[in-house]
């Protein structure tokens, strides 16, 4: 399938979009649940403490700390100016470097993991995946990972369809299309896959600016992008009338170990 030079410009300008809020999705982002890093750590057959961990499109952070957390030794990339900044602010110990997962700025045979928390869609995988398998050390392992809604509950599925008709997309064949075959077309990737349930309480209005800080709503009119998280508002009040909201996600994570060397 080819990629017209307007689809490539909307996809630039949503990627880019997130520099202007960073700190709004620093705030609000859901974060990952344990048990995605215990999922890791059996998938790969080692600890991530002492690991030598590269985050890909580290964003500001949210996936690092957890990383952190966990004793693994990271070095971020991230392209974007803004998010860079806001990472920078919020963990001032960790290096992080301008860079993104077409052409990644590390040493070759230099990360024991390479980590993409909701950033591998942003890379064409036909420069991202070499990359990647440069990058790792013999053995290494790559991690992809996406929070995505738990359209199994129906409040999230009634909220995604009001998304989907405001945006005109299936959101739900969307992430049914996590898989390998979408991750790496090449094939060179032997990827597993898991998905782990968990759920954040949040008040609304953190709910809101969650949404808000999604590239399909930041590339919208301010006015147009207002209008529907008023709207949605209304609907959740509905279903959490005391304003405080369950997120249910299902994290799904795709894993592949690097070959061994010859």
């Amino acid at each position: 399938m080819t990629t017209s030079r307007d689809d490539q410009v909307s996809r630039t300008a949503r990627a880019q979009s997130f520099n202007a809020v960073a700190a709004q999705y620093a705030d609000h982002r859901p974060t990952y649940p344990s048990a995605l890093f215990d999922a890791i750590e059996e998938l790969t057959g080692r600890p991530l403490a002492g690991s030598r961990v590269a985050d890909v499109g580290a964003g500001t952070g949210v996936a690092t700390a957890r990383l952190l957390e966990r004793g693994a030794h990271v070095v971020a990339v991230e392209p974007g100016e803004g998010m860079a900044a806001e990472f920078r602010r919020r963990l001032p110990r960790t290096p992080v470097v301008r860079g993104d997962g077409n052409a990644l700025p590390l040493a070759a045979h230099s990360a024991d993991l390479i980590t993409y928390a909701q950033s591998w869609h942003w890379t064409d995988p036909a420069r991202s995946v070499p990359e990647a398998l440069r990058v790792l050390r013999h053995g290494g392992a790559l991690a992809l990972w996406w929070n995505t809604s738990a359209l199994g509950v129906p409040w999230i599925a009634e909220a995604s369809a009001r998304a989907g008709r405001h945006f005109g997309r299936d959101f739900s064949r969307e992430q049914t299309d996590l898989d390998a075959a979408t991750a790496d077309p090449s094939g060179r990737l032997d990827l597993a896959r898991r998905t782990v349930r968990w759920s954040r309480r949040v008040p609304i209005d953190t709910h809101l600016a969650n949404l808000g800080s999604h590239s399909l709503f930041l590339v919208q009119s301010p006015d147009r992008t207002a209008a529907f998280l008023t709207e949605e508002r209304r609907h959740v009040l509905d279903v959490f009338p005391d304003g405080i909201v369950e997120e249910t996600y299902d994290v799904v994570l795709l894993l592949a170990s690097a070959p061994p060397a010859a």
